[in-house]
């Protein structure tokens, strides 16, 4: 057989780079579908992470509305908590009788799905670390515009120099006090300051009087809620939250120094005008045998009259709000001996730190016989209130409502702090103060007990 012959050695090169070149080509295509493989999972990666980010902000955005939406019903409630205490006000604060705090609302008051509380005081201590709900009364405080140095000097954490700076503060000159600051001592601060010599216009303003630190002003109470918070130090570990003077302080107490009518109260020096009185409240023989007592119209407070009298209780209540012993249509500064605590009371000349507690602990013994101030000379000796009897009132006009709100959910925390005023008969808002920076003022019980109960 005829054999075939083999290819010459240039057609077998030939096809090997043929082989050579698909396989360079097929290898080249490999590498392109795994570049484009890594590309497409690249885009994939940046799509996901994309969509992770715009889900996580969609979220984010969504819990923001939500909590706007919460800060927004609470700031309506807290409107709603103000137009509520001035209805309060307007329907039992009639005359200086302060509200009693069980016949209205002050605890987690429902405003639509929001909720505001009024934060209150418990002087007696009764239930330590617990918060009190209820209006502030600012009768029972002293008043920085009225009150001496002496009786400054006596408020707890008080010392003596900012009492004389106080002073200085509010006075019409630029005498200085002794231990005070006038314009000399301000005008080396950084930066220089003038002296006021003028009232004080709020209670706050106490922050630029000289030597008013927060220590003194604000005490251990740092958010001043009334109860010892675990943020806040317990300097003396008695357990209790220890206020500074601002809890004791007010520049609001004033009563309108009218009768019931509108006309201005009889005064006790004009013999005849209270002989009028008596008589019609009661007879001409009984008007006599008042009027004919030793010293009668010499006395120098409503109370000091009743002491010197000789008329009982129930008598004296028909009258107390009638007669006067200052002119002018308002008395400012004067303490509720029926709300104020111990620590304003023993600020006053003739009562001291013993007849203080006393006072408040027969005022919360007998309930049922404080409606007037005569039950003070229960306590008080003749001497006692020849002193203090001028600063002592039954009535107050002025009440604050620290105002504390939750949206739903119990999100949105706001605070603020209102102060009315019912000294001209219609309730009227004088002070307002956001307090929501101080933080949270509800205590440990109710953030527990009321995120336990709203949480969606």
């Amino acid at each position: 057989m005829k054999q075939i012959a083999s290819p010459p050695n240039h057609s077998r090169r030939r096809e090997g780079a043929d082989s050579m070149a698909m396989s360079a080509a097929a290898r080249r295509r490999r590498q392109a579908h795994g570049s484009v493989l890594i590309i497409v999972l690249w885009i994939a990666l940046g799509l996901v992470a994309i969509t992770l980010y715009f889900a996580n902000a969609m979220s984010s955005e969504l819990r923001a509305a939500d909590n706007r939406v919460a800060m927004l019903a609470a700031d309506q409630a807290i409107e709603g908590a103000a137009r509520y205490v001035a209805s309060v006000l307007t329907e039992q604060a009639t005359n200086g009788i302060v509200p009693y705090i069980t016949d209205y609302a002050n605890e987690a008051v429902a405003v639509g799905e929001a909720h505001f509380w009024l934060l209150g005081r418990d002087f007696s201590q009764g239930a330590p670390n617990q918060i009190a709900f209820g209006l502030a009364d600012e009768g029972a405080k002293l008043n920085l515009n009225t009150a001496t140095v002496e009786m400054l000097e006596l408020l707890p954490r008080m010392t003596p120099e900012l009492a004389a700076a106080i002073v200085d503060w509010r006075d019409a000159d630029s005498d200085i006090t002794s231990g005070g600051a006038e314009a000399e001592t301000y005008g080396r601060l950084r930066p220089p300051y003038l002296c006021k010599n003028a009232p004080f216009d709020s209670v706050d303003e106490l922050r630029l009087v000289s030597g008013a630190t927060m220590d003194i002003l604000l005490g251990e109470d740092t958010n001043r809620n009334g109860i010892l918070d675990p943020n806040e130090t317990d300097e003396n570990r008695d357990g209790l939250a220890d206020p500074g003077i601002l809890e004791y302080v007010t520049v609001w107490s004033r009563e309108p120094n009218l009768r019931s009518d509108g006309t201005a109260r009889i005064r006790i020096g004009d013999r005849n005008a209270m002989q009028g009185l008596l008589g019609q409240a009661f007879n001409a023989e009984r008007a006599n045998q008042i009027m004919n007592r030793p010293g009668i119209t010499n006395a120098s407070s409503p109370l000091e009259f009743y002491t010197r009298s000789g008329m009982s209780a129930e008598e004296f209540a028909q009258i107390e709000t009638e007669i006067t012993t200052v002119g002018g249509p308002i008395i400012e500064g004067r303490v509720n001996v029926n709300t104020a605590s111990a620590a304003v009371l023993a600020c006053l000349p003739g009562i001291g730190d013993d007849k203080a507690l006393e006072l408040v602990a027969y005022r919360q013994a007998n309930t049922d016989s404080v409606d007037s101030v005569a039950w003070v000379t229960k306590v008080l000796s003749a001497q006692e209130i020849s002193q203090a009897g001028r600063l002592l009132t039954g009535q107050s006009y002025q009440f604050t409502a620290d105002v504390a709100a939750l949206g739903p959910f119990g999100r949105g925390y706001r605070r603020s702090r209102f102060v009315f005023d019912l000294s001209e008969g219609t309730p009227k808002i004088i002070y307002r103060q956001n307090l929501g920076s101080l933080g949270w003022a509800l205590g440990r019980e109710t953030r527990a007990t009321w995120l336990a109960t709203t949480t969606p």
